[in-house]
């Protein structure tokens, strides 16, 4: 595999029920090219943990996975408000989703330290007022 396999998703930011569609795609594609089932696993909740939060705090975005023979990257974009305090979002327990999203079981404060959890690299660069990426790695074999 020279060249990466690409995948992208749009993410719908109006509709809680479609948030986790692009990862439960991406498992069925990661599993047809026979990447290993933990590996799959870690990918699937680093994924489903960004779009949730693409969705809670920013009205959706795109998501890009692209696979190599030795890594998979997943880059996550959106046009939202963006991340005022990133050291502060890392924080297990932190949240700015609003009472609604909570009454609803999301807005834990869980989704970015999830999210560097379950990968072995990730970055996020945010402009207030313009939106945030999120770039993350799992290393593969």
């Amino acid at each position: 595999m020279n060249e990466a396999v690409r995948f992208h998703f749009v993410v719908d930011g109006e509709d809680f029920t479609s948030a986790g569609q692009a990862s439960v795609q991406v498992k069925k594609n990661l599993r047809r090219l026979g990447i290993p089932p933990e590996t799959i696993r870690k990918i699937s909740i680093a994924m489903y943990e960004g779009e949730i939060n693409m969705v809670i705090h920013a009205g959706g975005g795109e998501a890009e996975v692209l696979v190599y023979e030795d890594r998979i990257e997943m880059i996550l974009t959106d046009h939202g408000p963006g991340i005022a305090n990133i050291e502060q979002a890392m924080t297990e327990g932190f949240s700015t989703a609003p009472d609604n999203v909570r009454s609803l079981g999301f807005g834990a404060g869980m989704g970015l330290p999830n999210m560097k959890r379950y990968t072995d690299g990730m970055t996020i660069d945010s402009v207030v007022g313009e939106g945030t990426t999120i770039t993350m790695t799992v290393n593969l074999g």
